[in-house]
């Protein structure tokens, strides 16, 4: 079924990324590099089911090629630490066609990348169904109306009251702001383009005539106590479809289970919340009166476990005194309780699920680096054919290795080394807290029988109550 998904990154220089390699990969062509003379072949990579370059009216027509535009990206990015493209990465719908899914990614790149001064590079990957998804590389310098690149941002002085420029002898230049020529860079636009991703693809799943559709926003946004599950990966997503189970399915399956609880138990609280403030507490029986009637039920729902027993009695007993409650108005408080406590339970998961999920692709990423070092080490001492050859030869390894060191370099942030033994603790941590909040879970769900147990009496009593009533006689004078 249809998915959001839409991902954001920005490739960097500084961070040893190459537009041309990405764009290379993504579409699974051969382009050399004219600003370092390497060469990126990609050509033997499977799933590419489509690719395009769509270019705004200021972009000159040969940008159409692959290489010459982002050869062109690279030139005229001087610095060492340049930012040369931003890509969305979106997941398609699985209920259209691929012919629909190209038409919707097309229409959505078009109104709100192209037609805002960006080209776009677009590449569909879909294997056989699995996973079809989009990934767009965008153009971060506008252009002038000659078609040449324009700048980035450009330099607003400073000045004095009487319009003069303000000089700054210490750093021997006037005081100026540096101001953004677009505002592509704005954390407003990320949000406006997610959420149009959502609109447009509901648009296109309607027409098709599919009652699915997906939202840009979180959970939480959305005010669903809902524990998102994890992104399976490639690879553990080619192992589950052919049955065999894999770490972070096992993950997503219990997130699953644990939803359907939430929402059950939320439910099953909410219902007795609401039944305890619609009644007349003036009037409702006392505790007293509902313990009582605990020993004289006979007959109950089949879906309620019998609770005469004197074990039961006493179980309530013990939940009334431990809090404190007396009368129907502090159970209705107890309620409210326990009704917040599942809503911090399910963050408190989510958090830790979050942060699992961060930690596993820290984890795997580290594993795939030292996998791949060597390689990559013998790969950069030769030279000449040698160096072509191995290349045509372990060009998935060098590329994971490079993709892999690219990852960890943003993580560490400068700082060395890399704590993988600190991660593996932290996740067998996080891993026994989660199984201890469980616990808690089912603290709340016994807690709750109770609760129902008490209403049920209750209200078995009022309704006793309301039969015995005798009917109301009325004199009438003529």
């Amino acid at each position: 079924m249809a998915i959001y998904h839409l991902s954001i990154k920005i490739f960097s220089r500084g961070k040893g990324r190459s537009a041309v390699a990405a764009a290379a990969y993504r579409a699974g062509e051969i382009i050399k590099n004219e600003y370092d003379g390497k060469v990126h072949d990609y050509t033997h990579r499977n799933g590419v089911a489509y690719t395009e370059i769509m270019l705004p009216k200021n972009a000159p027509p040969e940008y159409l090629n692959r290489s010459i535009l982002w050869n062109a990206v690279e030139k005229v990015e001087k610095a060492r630490n340049s930012q040369l493209a931003r890509e969305i990465e979106i997941a398609l719908p699985a209920e259209l066609t691929k012919e629909e899914n190209i038409s919707l990614v097309r229409e959505y790149v078009k109104q709100n990348f192209v037609d805002a001064g960006m080209c776009a590079d677009i590449c569909i990957h879909d294997i056989n169904g699995v996973n079809p998804h989009a990934h767009i590389m965008l153009t971060v310098r506008p252009f002038n109306d000659d078609k040449a690149w324009g700048d980035k941002q450009k330099k607003v002085y400073i000045l004095y009251d009487d319009g003069n420029k303000i000089y700054d002898p210490v750093k021997r230049q006037y005081n100026c702001n540096k101001v953004q020529t677009t505002d592509w860079h704005e954390q407003t636009k990320a949000e406006e383009w997610r959420a149009a991703w959502a609109e447009y693809a509901n648009n296109a799943l309607e027409l098709s005539g599919s009652k699915n559709r997906i939202d840009h926003r979180s959970y939480k946004r959305q005010g669903l106590t809902i524990i998102p599950s994890i992104k399976l990966g490639k690879a553990a997503h080619q192992m589950e479809k052919r049955g065999i189970r894999t770490e972070r399915g096992d993950i997503n399956r219990e997130i699953a289970i644990t939803n359907q609880e939430i929402r059950r138990l939320r439910a099953r609280i909410r219902k007795a919340k609401d039944w305890l403030y619609s009644q007349p507490l003036e009037n409702a029986p006392t505790m007293v009166d509902v313990m009582k009637n605990v020993a004289a039920w006979k007959n109950l729902n089949n879906k309620w476990q019998k609770v005469d027993s004197l074990k039961a009695k006493a179980q309530m007993l013990i939940f009334l005194e431990n809090n404190g409650i007396s009368d129907f108005s502090d159970l209705a408080k107890k309620t409210e309780q326990m009704h917040r406590q599942v809503h911090d339970l399910s963050e408190k998961v989510k958090q830790m699920d979050r942060r699992l999920e961060t930690l596993d692709i820290h984890l795997e990423q580290y594993g795939i680096l030292q996998a791949n070092k060597a390689i990559d080490k013998k790969y950069n001492s030769l030279n000449g054919k040698s160096r072509s050859a191995y290349l045509d030869k372990h060009s998935n390894e060098i590329h994971a290795y490079r993709e892999a060191k690219s990852y960890l370099d943003n993580v560490m942030n400068g700082k060395s080394p890399i704590p993988f033994k600190a991660w593996e603790s932290e996740k067998k941590k996080l891993t026994t807290d989660r199984i201890a909040l469980s616990e808690k879970y089912y603290d709340l769900k016994d807690e709750i029988k109770v609760v129902e147990s008490l209403r049920r009496s209750a209200e078995s009593l009022i309704n006793e109550e309301k039969r015995e009533e005798p009917l109301q006689t009325h004199n009438y004078q003529v």
